[in-house]
């Protein structure tokens, strides 16, 4: 079981690899809607540091909804997930495969790329700590609900609008404590409440998704 867990992670990465530059779009694209905020908002310091976190949540939220369609759908097209279905392998473990592929390729460059932008926003290198770490926490949760959505809106006509609409209410809860985290540092009152939740929303996701996900997929597959 390990081995088809790893062979289907070493594929998607190497797909990944492949097209990279659906990558760089993503990566583009955060850092963009970051840049954009201190042009709109002023460079007033204060105000930066105030709205850093969420900016930087939200624009990690909304360049991971960009690629969820990456999730399934090209083996869609080529009729590789039909075959992974046919397989006696258990769904869920190829599909955690591809979701972690996804989150590799997708949430681990965000993460790498907000220090930098965190500077944009004169925040602290304590602060842009707590940032790292509630990223590293909550961007799994996306992966894994958004690999959710992409599977129950598999083939769809006007999927990606559909995707949209069910996931982005589901990442409301991680914006609010990934973003809160920073605020509740900064305000003196500790992040620690904040990161278990995140900690725990994301063993809790990936207790559950998986299983959702598989489900979702042969619902569409049929």
């Amino acid at each position: 079981m390990l081995s088809v867990f790893l062979e289907v992670l070493r594929r998607d990465l190497l797909l990944a690899w492949r097209n990279r530059a659906d990558v760089l779009v993503t990566l583009s694209f955060f850092t963009i809607v970051a840049c954009l905020f201190p042009f709109g908002v002023g460079a007033e310091p204060n105000l930066l540091r105030t709205i850093a976190p969420g900016v930087l949540w939200v624009a990690a939220l909304l360049a991971t909804l960009l690629s969820l369609h990456r999730v399934f759908s090209q083996d869609h097209t080529d009729g590789v997930l039909e075959q992974l279905l046919l397989s006696p392998e258990p769904p869920v473990l190829w599909v955690l495969a591809k979701v972690l592929a996804h989150w590799l390729t997708t949430a681990v460059p965000l993460v790498i790329a907000a220090p930098a932008l965190a500077l944009l926003f004169d925040m602290t290198q304590s602060a842009t700590g707590v940032l790292i770490l509630s990223l590293l926490l909550g961007t799994p949760i996306l992966s894994l609900l958004g690999g959710v959505g992409a599977a129950l809106t598999l083939g769809l006509r006007g999927g990606g609008m559909l995707l949209a609409l069910l996931v982005l209410p589901l990442f409301v809860p991680i914006l609010i404590f990934g973003a809160g985290a920073v605020d509740a540092y900064l305000s003196g009152t500790g992040a620690n409440a904040h990161l278990m939740l995140l900690g725990g929303g994301s063993l809790a996701a990936l207790a559950l998704a998986p299983w959702a996900c598989a489900a979702a997929l042969r619902i569409a597959v049929e």
